[in-house]
């Protein structure tokens, strides 16, 4: 049953030392303020699973708070490689990073069965691929009604999700609209979750073609952050900052940057930073 509470709150009461988390939105509504929370109350050793990790899990990364990475595609999209992300991997810094590479195929059969309450994903794919040499959970079986060798991988079943919506009504009932990823299969795989929103309305409006309704009793938390999700899109809100990934670039490829930067835009602020960013921009629009 879904929780109208404040952000620090929700992740203190989601989010614990040694969680499977999976912060999910793909281009689009991805979680940055969630994630910085994340960062301020310094949780540690957790396993991060997402589709495209991209900035937000280049931060976490950075800053000590994942121990492994289940993905299947990293990077700044559009600009190069995440360099916290690298330098873990080839350096260890600032510890080792475990990782588990998937097709962006397997990760959303595997969220679809999570959501579903099963136990492994079975489906068509790594044919002719290598990931199955470096990665002993994709396994081979046959069917038994066609005699076809298919592809199966265990179900991603986090113990929270994390997402950013539009909108949340006041019983907790969240509606995403546009560009939808696998939100929607994320909560609901998961044991608990937090969703931020740009904001708590009455009565949710006329859903659009593509919308999709979280209804309140699958729901955890419910945070109103307006511009949660900068330098993502938030459809209907604000537009991609695209500067902003090209700015990460050489923020994130020195140690010494990297971290002045997430002192000072980070663990010396809050959620009203996001705030702050979605009120110029509305103000510019008008």
């Amino acid at each position: 049953m879904a929780r109208i509470t404040s952000l620090a709150d929700a992740i203190a009461m989601a989010v614990h030392d040694g969680d499977t988390i999976a912060l999910e939105g793909f281009t689009h509504l991805i979680p940055h303020a969630a994630c910085h929370e994340i960062i301020r109350q310094g949780r540690k050793n957790l396993t991060l699973v997402r589709m495209t990790p991209d900035l937000v899990y280049d931060q976490m990364i950075g800053m000590g708070c994942v121990s492994k990475l289940v993905f299947s595609w990293g990077g700044n999209p559009g600009v190069g490689s995440l360099h916290r992300f690298r330098d873990a991997v080839e350096n260890g810094w600032p510890h080792k990073l475990e990782l588990e590479e998937h097709s962006h195929a397997a990760m959303a059969n595997a969220y679809e069965a999570g959501a579903s309450g099963l136990p492994c994903a079975i489906f068509r794919g790594y044919i002719g691929g290598d990931l199955p040499k470096v990665n002993a959970k994709i396994k081979r079986i046959t069917c038994p009604f066609t005699g076809e060798e298919l592809a199966a991988i265990p179900s991603h079943r986090p113990d929270v999700a994390v997402i950013h919506a539009q909108r949340a009504d006041r019983a907790g009932n969240v509606m995403i609209e546009g560009v939808l990823g696998v939100q929607k299969e994320a909560v609901l795989a998961s044991k608990r979750s937090v969703v931020t929103v740009e904001e708590i309305v009455d009565e949710l409006p006329e859903r659009s073609l593509n919308a999709v309704v979280l209804p309140h009793w699958t729901v955890g938390h419910v945070v109103e952050v307006p511009g949660g999700a900068f330098p993502s899109y938030a459809q209907g809100y604000y537009p991609r900052n695209n500067s902003f990934y090209k700015q990460w670039d050489d923020i994130a490829k020195d140690r010494d940057s990297f971290q002045a930067w997430m002192k000072t835009n980070v663990l010396d602020k809050g959620p009203d930073a996001f705030v702050q960013y979605a009120r110029k921009h509305k103000a510019a629009a008008e």
